[in-house]
């Protein structure tokens, strides 16, 4: 008993230190050029989902793996403010979660396999306004929707996962119309694999990459 507690002392003493966003390259004035990047320049045929699910990093490198996503953008969503900071959203005060939104070709990859990589291995979506370390608002789980067939798709999804009990608890994630999605700082996009020697990435964000790749291994890219 004594051995866990220490553990588990050890790992909360971790997510302090490391939280997502809270470590910026010492660069972040000037940040590398990022391996994701902002909205593709040519859009034709490609079609928007945003999804919101604890730090950006892990969810923005989890999807971009998949096949079918051309793009994935970290930002911010859910709130008031135009054009929030990260610093702004960590404050609490703008409404606002930390999210991303995927640019894909649906002829590739559905919106409804988008929403199960969602709903059962890119996060937890039974954690009430927290995932794992980061705890606030800001981490909150969201799945936005542009059209009536989205929202149906999303409610579905749920009710599927909560009927399969693959969670001990039910899904808290908020179901809500996209009102806008506001891109994060240049520094933020890419970072997972940017930053590979950051220790949330090692810590945290790789876990939740890693159960994507595990639960969907079909379904991801072939290795460059």
């Amino acid at each position: 008993m004594k051995n866990r507690l220490k553990s588990l002392a050890s790992v909360s003493l971790l997510a302090f230190a490391f939280a997502c966003g809270t470590q910026q390259p010492a660069d972040a004035q000037n940040p590398p050029r990022s391996t994701a990047g902002f909205a593709p320049a040519n859009l034709n045929g490609l079609a928007l989902a945003t999804f919101a699910g604890g730090c950006f990093w892990a969810q923005e490198e989890a999807f971009e793996q998949i096949k079918g996503v051309k793009q994935v953008v970290s930002g911010y969503a859910g709130g008031t403010k135009a054009n929030p900071t990260y610093e702004q959203v960590a404050s609490r005060t703008t409404g606002h979660t930390e999210a991303v939104e995927i640019y894909y070709d649906p002829k590739v990859v559905s919106f409804q396999k988008l929403a199960d990589i969602f709903f059962t291995a890119s996060h937890d979506p039974t954690q009430l306004n927290r995932q794992g370390p980061d705890v606030g608002p800001e981490y909150r789980s969201a799945a936005f929707y542009r059209t009536p067939e989205e929202k149906q798709i999303l409610e579905a999804t749920i009710a599927k996962v909560n009927a399969a009990k693959q969670y001990a608890g039910k899904i808290v994630t908020e179901v809500q119309p996209l009102k806008k999605f506001w891109p994060a700082e240049d520094y933020h996009q890419g970072y997972y694999r940017l930053h590979p020697e950051n220790p949330y990435i090692a810590h945290v964000s790789a876990k939740k990459v890693e159960h994507v790749q595990k639960e969907f291994a079909k379904d991801l890219k072939s290795p460059l």
